[in-house]
């Protein structure tokens, strides 16, 4: 019997290590959220956001075949807006190869929402040149927000998009990316460790950074989550006090090719007025 159970043990083990390295991260969902928000105007209640993250393409399981899945699918949602969250590349990922922005951009320019579609740079980004890859990004018509901000104009009124520079790797200048900027305000960051310095006014706050921790582990948790805040913004909708924040899961990997129970997740954001 003892040997029946440790044999039965290591075949579950081999059966979820298998699903976790070869079948989860090949995966992708489309995961939807209803995001109320206190001093979200009503004319824009129902104002929907396609957030795409860490896609860290070249990574196991994401190719350029998948990104244009990943594009099709996205265009698909017909969201008002998109926002990319960052790590577009990657560098560190067992069994991975490097794809340059030059392969990935076209993808991404084929990307469309009604009221456009807007990115920042994360820190694989800017460990391999992040200047270049967002002067690529732009010139395939996706404008990168690094420490600035735009008016994002729609057809029952208007709201401030702001995006603050990667936390680990540059200056995240909050303040010089919310300058001149009015309310109400959605600040997209690529980590979410930004959050704590953002003003009690952002309506809601973006990032991704964290891929939920990869992997989760029932009744323990997520291991590792590469945040100086730990599990406080792993991953989904968080709610501190008045402040909302929402970190992607991602698409990709890094450094080590698994993701259990934390798929990757096409993120769409439904804003919605607050009662």
């Amino acid at each position: 019997m003892i040997r029946k159970i440790l044999i039965g043990t290591v075949l579950v083990g081999l059966a979820l290590l298998g699903w976790a390295v070869l079948i989860e991260p090949g995966r992708l969902v489309v995961r939807d959220y209803a995001i109320a928000l206190k001093d979200w105007p009503r004319e824009l209640s129902g104002y929907q956001i396609a957030f795409l993250t860490d896609l860290h393409v070249g990574s196991p399981h994401i190719d350029l075949e998948k990104l244009d899945r990943i594009v099709e699918e996205t265009n698909a949602l017909e969201a008002d807006l998109v926002l990319l969250g960052g790590d577009y590349v990657v560098d560190d990922v067992l069994g991975g190869e490097k794809i340059t922005i030059e392969k990935i951009a076209p993808a991404l320019g084929r990307l469309r929402a009604r009221d456009g579609v807007y990115a920042v740079i994360g820190n694989h980004d800017n460990w391999n040149d992040g200047a270049h890859i967002s002067a690529v990004i732009e010139a395939v018509g996706i404008p990168v927000l690094e420490d600035r901000s735009v008016r994002v104009e729609t057809p029952n009124g208007a709201f401030w998009l702001a995006g603050v520079s990667d936390f680990l790797t540059a200056r995240h200048d909050v303040a010089k990316a919310l300058m001149g900027t009015g309310t109400p305000l959605i600040v997209l960051t690529h980590g979410p460790d930004v959050f704590p310095d953002l003003p009690d006014g952002v309506v809601l706050g973006l990032a991704g950074h964290t891929h939920g921790g990869q992997v989760y582990v029932p009744f323990f948790g997520r291991p590792v989550v590469p945040s100086i805040y730990g599990q406080r913004f792993v991953k989904g909708v968080i709610r501190e006090g008045a402040r909302t924040y929402f970190v992607g899961s991602g698409i990709g990997t890094s450094m080590w090719p698994v993701r259990f129970m934390t798929p990757p997740e096409i993120s769409v954001l439904t804003l919605q007025t607050a009662d």
